[in-house]
């Protein structure tokens, strides 16, 4: 048997890869967080599966249900939402099924940063305007960052930042942000990004914080700030360049 780690991308269930649909439709187990995870996905599992919702379970707990999976044979698709290279705790799960001998493997999704770029309908890396993308979160109820991870620190690169897990921390975002970025850095807030309540809110260092409040978002959040949300003037990308040497 073997684990599938599955990404089960940001919310919209057609946003899951093929690969991933067919994993979760050939395996007789599935854990998934309800929170996340959306409904719709798990219409494909088989019929007779077993369904767990990890919400409520600690890491022994999902630990226990792999490995039980493996005992009886049988293959566990493993549902993560957004990419499960990002935020998952998918790390500290392999190290567990090495310890216990259990195989698994890895199906990429959607990230929620990538969704909240598409709603917003903008490329985060624009030509002469930003070129790099740094993502982070922040340190609230949460393991702490590592030295040099802190968000003042992150801040001194100026590049275009995309904060997870940080959107009930606004105030503070904005007070470690503004220093670097300046108060009228563009900001865009996108919550439950490709889900049909999807909620985009713009604005800027100095306003953005009251808009997030006034809204009531509290998580399932992306913050993205950086100069590429507004740029309309940029020179044309070299890779489509009409006068560049072709071979």
């Amino acid at each position: 048997m073997t684990v599938h780690f599955i990404g089960a991308g940001p919310g919209a269930a057609d946003l899951m890869t093929l690969r991933g649909r067919d994993l979760i439709a050939a395996s007789p187990v599935c854990l998934y967080a309800g929170s996340l995870v959306p409904p719709e996905v798990l219409t494909w599992c088989p019929a007779e599966a077993r369904l767990v919702d990890t919400a409520n379970l600690d890491l022994d707990a999902i630990t226990a249900e792999l490995v039980a999976a493996h005992v009886a044979g049988q293959d566990v698709a493993r549902l993560h939402s957004g990419d499960p290279s990002l935020y998952s705790a998918m790390a500290e799960q392999m190290r567990r099924l090495d310890e216990a001998g259990v195989p698994y493997d890895v199906t990429p999704g959607v990230p929620a940063y990538a969704a909240a770029a598409a709603a917003l309908a903008r490329e985060l890396t624009v030509p002469g305007v930003g070129q790099s993308v740094l993502l982070s979160r922040i340190s609230a109820a949460s393991t702490p960052m590592p030295p040099g991870e802190d968000l003042p620190s992150l801040a001194r690169t100026r590049t275009t930042l995309v904060l997870h897990l940080a959107v009930q921390r606004i105030e503070q975002v904005v007070a470690e942000l503004v220093p670097e970025y300046g108060p009228d850095a563009p900001v865009a807030v996108v919550a439950r990004a490709s889900r049909p309540d999807e909620l985009i809110l713009r604005g800027t260092l100095a306003d953005i914080a009251e808009t997030v409040r006034a809204a009531g978002v509290v998580r399932t959040a992306v913050i993205i700030v950086g100069n590429v949300l507004t740029a309309n003037q940029f020179s044309d990308s070299h890779l489509y360049s009409t006068t560049r040497c072709r071979s």
